[in-house]
Parts: C-alpha cells; structure tokens; sequence
C-alpha cells in the first residue's frame, strides 16, 4: 500500500510542471515583461523556456490589459484582455510576452504554461 500511495504521489510530481501557475499584479499604465529573456529578468517562471508552448492568460481583476507578443524588439501581435477572461497564446522560442496596464487600473492576472503538441507545431497564428 505505501508502495502504490508513493507511485501516485511520483507520478504527480512528475506533472507538476505542466500545472504552474503564478499570479501577476501590476500598478496603473505599468509594463512587465512576463517571460522570454530569461532566469532572472522574466516576470513568471515558464518551465518551457527556450521552447514552443502555450501561455494561459486569465484576467482576474476589474480592469482589461494589453498582452504583447515580440521577438528581438519587433512587436509580433497585440490582444486585449477583459476582465475574468481566459487567452491562450502560441509563443514560440524566442518570443517576449508583455503585460501592459491601462492608465486607470492596475492588473491582476494569472499566467499557466502547456507545451505544444505535435499537431499544434505545425499550425502558427503568426
């Protein structure tokens, strides 16, 4: 029995990863660069760095916000996030995941990571 109970809890652990989670707060007309530089100077750890995976943006406050996608300065897509609604972005290697805050209100977000599939890597938005 503690043999099966210690297989179950490995075999969680072992998942964890594909299951973080970390919540985003940033004053009113602030910027933050979530992920994409690096060990030290992204906003969240995305336990993909350096691959393709989806990034889960969910708006938890009263105020929209702006998502930025860019890769060496150039600025791949803009999207608009309102209030209690969930975006899944593509970052593939390289990209740079901005938050942007409105001049009002600050933001309060979560952020997930999944990796991509197979059949997700051959379809791009961008």
């Amino acid at each position: 029995m503690k043999t099966f109970l210690l297989l179950i809890c490995l075999t969680f652990l072992g998942q964890l990863d594909s299951f973080a989670q970390e919540t985003v707060e940033i004053g009113a007309s602030e910027s933050m660069l979530l992920t994409g530089k690096g060990q030290g100077q992204d906003g969240v750890i995305n336990p993909y760095d350096g691959k393709e995976c989806y990034a889960i943006i969910r708006n938890i406050g009263s105020a929209h916000f702006i998502l930025r996608v860019q890769q060496e300065g150039k600025i791949i897509d803009t999207i608009e996030i309102s209030s209690h609604t969930p975006e899944k972005i593509k970052l593939l290697k390289n990209y740079e995941l901005y938050i942007d805050a409105g001049p009002e209100l600050g933001v309060n977000a979560t952020i997930t990571f999944e990796p991509l599939k197979e059949d997700d890597k051959s379809e791009s938005k961008y």
